[in-house]
């Protein structure tokens, strides 16, 4: 049975035997400790440890879980494809022979194939991370610099503020579902601060733009703070104030935590992927 939960890309992966762009997906430079299941029906498939860089663009493992993976000829009568033996799902193929550990097999698996599910001690280290959300035009430049910012330790892309659930980047244009391009900002609050935060928000944008972000025109590059607790939210107008005072007009709108919705694949790390530059972002000291 298809998880009705699945993105159309990832049914064309699991189900079409699609595969995703080389170096473009979640787990390709992903070592945390803990186990990986399908995507579609969450049978436990590799452990972390079996898991190695083979520099091809996906996720590489030497060994699977004693009964989780089957092997099956490919349709192109050269390659083994390798299928989860619960569901029967598109993983990837197995490659043998190539040398790279000593068992000497290369499961090459897309990563929307997978769900990662970390171990107690990577949840016991979750414990100092936090989430935060911002909105301040294309999404890919907002991600490329909080990126760079430290004590941030992973920022997605994605849609925020509409009532569409699981929206695409094509209904997200059509300016009807009410989502802004948003990021989800994984900070370490011993590192850094809400409001430090808050502050580079402010300076990696022009928060006085009313009908957009530079070029990007229209509702969803809109500037906007989600808060999810009343000090976020005082946070973000007791800032605002003081740009005001500062002689700033301040379009940014404070807004209530709304599901996040993380983007396609192919939007994630856009500019790091491209070796380029933002086009309407940049940096700005101003606090």
């Amino acid at each position: 049975m298809i998880n009705k939960n699945l993105t159309d890309f990832e049914k064309f992966v699991l189900f079409q035997k699609g595969t995703e762009p080389p170096f473009s997906g979640e787990y390709v430079d992903f070592y945390k400790k803990g186990v990986y299941r399908c995507k579609n029906c969450g049978e436990k498939l590799f452990h972390s440890n079996a898991k190695f860089n083979s520099s091809s663009g996906w996720p590489s493992f030497d060994d699977a879980i004693e009964g989780a993976v089957k092997r099956v000829p490919d349709p192109d009568g050269v390659r083994i494809e390798i299928i989860c033996a619960n569901c029967g799902a598109h993983l990837g193929h197995l490659f043998e022979g190539e040398g790279y550990t000593d068992k000497n097999m290369r499961y090459c698996v897309n990563s929307v194939s997978l769900q990662f599910e970390a171990s107690e001690d990577e949840i016991n280290k979750d414990e100092i991370k936090k989430k935060a959300y911002f909105a301040g035009g294309c999404f890919w430049g907002v991600e490329y610099y909080f990126q760079k910012l430290e004590g941030v330790i992973d920022v997605d892309c994605g849609y925020m503020g509409g009532d569409t659930k699981n929206p695409t980047y094509h209904q997200v244009l059509t300016k009807t579902t009410g989502h802004f391009e948003a990021v989800e900002v994984v900070y370490d609050q011993s590192k850094v601060s809400y409001e430090e935060l808050s502050k580079y928000f402010f300076e990696i944008h022009n928060f006085s733009q009313t009908d957009g972000q530079g070029p990007d025109i229209g509702p969803q590059y809109l500037s906007a703070i989600f808060y999810q607790t009343q000090e976020e939210k005082d946070i973000a107008l007791r800032l605002i104030e003081i740009l005001t005072n500062m002689g700033y007009y301040v379009a940014t709108k404070v807004l209530e935590y709304k599901p996040f919705y993380k983007a396609e694949d192919y939007h994630q790390n856009y500019y790091v992927k491209r070796k380029t530059v933002p086009y309407c972002h940049a940096y700005t000291k101003i606090f």
